[in-house]
């Protein structure tokens, strides 16, 4: 059976090479709806395929990758973004796919790695409807966060599409198409409503977007978009001091499924800042433990279950004046990231506690009792430390930030 690619496009001309290089040999047909490029978009397009078309852009994503959908002839369909890419073993197992296609199977949900870390390994992940067979007629809704609305036989698979964000993306545009709705009486619901708080929300009108986080938990959605909207309303929480709204934020996310790993370590920060290590620690370590569960449930990040709570369980302990753990976990979060300041650091705090040796994180400026241990961070007295990115002026036994920033999506 053969297989096409359908993609949207605009002013896409230093990415789209990229992602049909990837892709190069797999699909039997390539179709490439332009949406009103400016640059060499097309010309790009023209080097891997002839069908090229116009779709007059109406603020609608749906509407133009149902077009693109529409222009196909294969029996199956397949969508990627141009900042999208096949790595080669993805590629290997695609094709591997492609050559077990019967029509028996509706609809394929493929994982998606949104972000790499520094070593290149995923540091998002989800899956996402991704190949569908054409007979079926599913159609795309949503203008904005589209998703393609699937039914019938559906088969998950472990062939991954890796985001590799590139310079194109315009500020603030999803935002606008949301509000224009607005003004045509076009009110988000369900899944739209969510996806309009989060705009608001990275745009930082927080208010309006707890708000509209507030009414979406009430109304209709999917569980791990309610636990998304909670983790959202923790954040904003956190930044407006309101630690008793934050808490109970994280405790409604339980509401929907199991506690997912961006919730126990938001607890264990929370109760960190409180001056709670001991119920800290609870968190951190389920968090831990519920990685291993939670690897197919929505959105996962890795860092959530590895590297993260392993170094704040470092710091936990350190404060608990149980120095061995501490240094247990830290070398915990060493596995994770080799190279990590913080973890370099607290090797060499743990050697000149237990009178060793060791060359301490590479590039730290070291003053008597004063180390930088990474950007940003202005560090004074001795204790293990997270690199949280955040500015720290107070002495203390054990300083780690109250504005950690935690990342879940």
């Amino acid at each position: 059976m053969t297989l096409a690619l359908c993609m949207i496009v605009k002013n896409e001309e230093a990415n789209l090479g990229r992602c049909l290089k990837s892709a190069e040999g797999v699909f039997d047909e390539i179709v490439i709806a332009d949406t009103g490029s400016a640059d060499g978009t097309k010309a790009v397009a023209a080097q891997f395929t002839e069908n090229i078309y116009d779709f007059p852009w109406e603020d609608d994503f749906a509407a133009a990758r149902n077009f693109s959908f529409s222009k196909a002839q294969a029996d199956y369909l397949m969508w990627l973004d141009a900042d999208d890419v096949l790595k080669k073993e993805d590629r290997a197992a695609l094709l591997a796919l492609k050559a077990r296609l019967d029509g028996s199977i509706d609809a394929y949900y493929l994982r998606y790695d949104a972000a790499e870390d520094e070593y290149g390994r995923p540091a998002l992940q989800f899956y996402r409807e991704r190949i569908v067979r054409r007979a079926c007629n599913f159609t795309w809704q949503g203008a904005v966060h589209e998703a393609l609305c699937v039914g019938g036989n559906v088969q998950r698979e472990e062939i991954a599409v890796t985001h590799r964000r590139g310079k194109n993306k315009e500020r603030g545009r999803n935002l606008r198409i949301f509000l224009r709705g607005l003004l045509a009486g076009n009110t988000p619901c369900g899944r739209s409503a969510y996806y309009f708080a989060r705009e608001l929300f990275d745009n930082g009108l927080d208010s309006v977007a707890a708000n509209v986080f507030t009414a979406f938990l009430r109304g209709e959605g999917c569980a791990e978009d309610k636990i998304g909207a909670c983790l959202a309303l923790a954040e904003i929480f956190r930044r407006q001091n309101k630690p008793r709204l934050r808490h109970s934020a994280l405790l409604h996310s339980f509401c929907y499924g199991a506690p997912r790993p961006a919730a126990c370590c938001a607890l264990g920060e929370l109760f960190l800042e409180q001056g709670d290590p001991a119920t800290a620690v609870f968190w951190f370590k389920l968090a831990v433990n519920e990685g291993k569960n939670s690897e197919k449930q929505g959105f996962f990040c890795p860092d959530l279950c590895g590297y993260r709570p392993c170094i704040w369980l470092c710091v936990c302990y350190d404060r608990l004046g149980d120095h061995r753990r501490a240094a247990l976990w830290n070398e915990r979060a060493g596995a994770f990231k080799p190279n990590d300041a913080s973890y370099l650091y607290n090797r060499a705090y743990f050697a000149r506690l237990n009178g060793t040796h060791l060359c301490p994180c590479p590039n730290a400026e070291q003053k008597e009792n004063r180390t930088f241990p990474c950007p940003n961070a202005e560090r004074k007295g001795e204790s293990a430390f997270p690199d949280t990115n955040t500015e720290l002026k107070t002495e203390c036994a054990s300083p780690c930030s109250t504005n950690a920033k935690q990342k879940a999506e």
